[in-house]
């Protein structure tokens, strides 16, 4: 009666296991399910944001070709000095006038932004001039660069690259003195002050 009753017991005890395995069986099915799709779930919304992100970058980039390339300008660098320094001169790398585009700059001093640009024309020589001239400056628009033309914004006048620096006066680029030396454009800061009166709208 004993030995039955332990068989009994040990009996018991095995079915409480193997139902103990099988619902521990059936638990990890479930949970491997669970993140099969939710694994799937994962994965399907990575080309979504792929997708998302490539129409960014195309909106973006229509939006500075629109911005830029339609105005013919490049975007506007600072030459504006740092804080506690007194700037005497900008050097820029003549490298990076090699391509023939205008660049335009800026120099902030005194409550005056005195804009400029710099370009190598046609004729192999880098030149520089305000974005500004004796006649259409209180519009305060500049110029931009067709082909080997640099044209007024405000009156649409077209000047030739090899004349900026050499023609003075009227609707020409007003000229800024630079020099090339050792590979580098070098602009004073006291001639492009003088530029000043280009600048001032108040």
């Amino acid at each position: 009666m004993a030995k039955r009753k332990k068989r009994t017991a040990h009996a018991d005890k095995t079915i409480q296991t193997t139902g103990t395995q099988n619902r521990q069986k059936t638990t990890d099915k479930r949970e491997a399910k669970k993140a099969m799709v939710l694994g799937t779930e994962k994965r399907s919304r990575l080309p979504l944001f792929i997708a998302v992100a490539c129409a960014a970058i195309i909106v973006g980039s229509g939006v500075w070709y629109f911005t830029y390339n339609t105005s013919g300008s490049a975007p506007v660098a600072s030459t504006s000095s740092a804080a506690g320094k007194t700037l005497t001169q900008v050097t820029f790398p003549a490298g990076l006038f090699e391509d023939g585009k205008a660049r335009h700059f800026q120099h902030v001093a005194g409550g005056f932004t005195i804009k400029y640009f710099i370009l190598k024309s046609s004729d192999g020589i880098i030149r520089a001039a305000f974005d500004a001239c004796d006649v259409c400056w209180p519009a305060g628009k500049g110029y931009y660069q067709d082909g080997d033309y640099m044209v007024c914004r405000n009156c649409g006048r077209r000047f030739a690259s090899v004349l900026v620096n050499e023609v003075k006066g009227g609707c020409n680029p007003a000229p800024l003195n630079r020099a090339v030396e050792n590979g580098n454009v070098i602009i004073q800061v006291k001639d492009i002050l003088e530029g000043k009166q280009y600048f001032n709208f108040s």
